[in-house]
């Protein structure tokens, strides 16, 4: 008889930047500007709560459409090995996937298609542009733009759902969601985090999402 293989997880949360795509989304927009990737790497550390530099680093970039359109087709270009294959086998078991991160929401949308993941499965944070396509601010209603957002993201999901979920993820925000979830990987392939790495339940430190199936899936005769 043949080995069928059984979900350990119904529901599977996925960080995008650094997780997902080898890339901080707001530090690509940024296009090396020292202050902003000092904020980001201050945030995503956790020594600078999120609230205190969202708006901050959107405020100094101030991001067209075009270039929330040039981020998109980074994210797809920069997809972490194994990333796909994964995401694709998750959904052929039967696992309901979905994407949290306080990245852009029009530039997750197209990597998200790209997986294989339903619109509605995307929690993002939307930006507002004017007539002339200019930057016009952000969703400050957004959880994901502060301290403990995905945690709250993820417990109304689950309000709505049923099953055991895990979440993997490279950052501090992802690390401060742990008690959501059933479970919570790290992902040190890209940024290599020592605070993230020290409250997952399991750690990923290779430079693919590939590993992730074995602990996600269990093979039963």
């Amino acid at each position: 008889m043949g080995v069928r293989l059984r979900l350990r997880y119904r529901l599977v949360f996925f960080d995008v930047d650094s997780t997902l795509a080898a890339l901080e989304g707001i530090d690509f927009l940024a296009d090396g500007n020292p202050e902003v990737i000092r904020l980001t790497e201050a945030a995503m550390n956790g020594d600078i709560p999120l609230d205190e530099v969202y708006g901050r680093r959107l405020e100094i970039i101030r991001p067209g459409i075009a270039d929330v359109e040039r981020l998109a087709a980074e994210y797809k270009r920069r997809i972490v090995p194994g990333a796909s294959e994964v995401i694709e086998k998750l959904l052929d078991e039967g696992a309901v996937v979905h994407l949290v991160t306080a990245g852009i929401e029009q530039a997750i949308l197209p990597l998200a298609e790209h997986l294989g993941i339903r619109r509605s499965a995307v929690h993002a944070v939307r930006l507002d542009f004017d007539t002339s396509s200019a930057y016009a601010g952000y969703d400050r209603s957004s959880f994901l733009t502060r301290s403990g957002g995905k945690a709250i993201v993820i417990r109304d999901v689950r309000a709505r759902s049923h099953g055991r979920a895990v979440l993997i993820g490279d950052g501090i925000t992802d690390a401060e969601a742990a008690g959501a979830v059933d479970m919570f990987i790290g992902f040190g392939g890209v940024t290599m985090r020592e605070r993230v790495r020290d409250v997952a339940g399991s750690w990923i430190a290779e430079p693919s999402l590939a590993g992730l199936l074995p602990m996600l899936l269990e093979g039963t005769s």
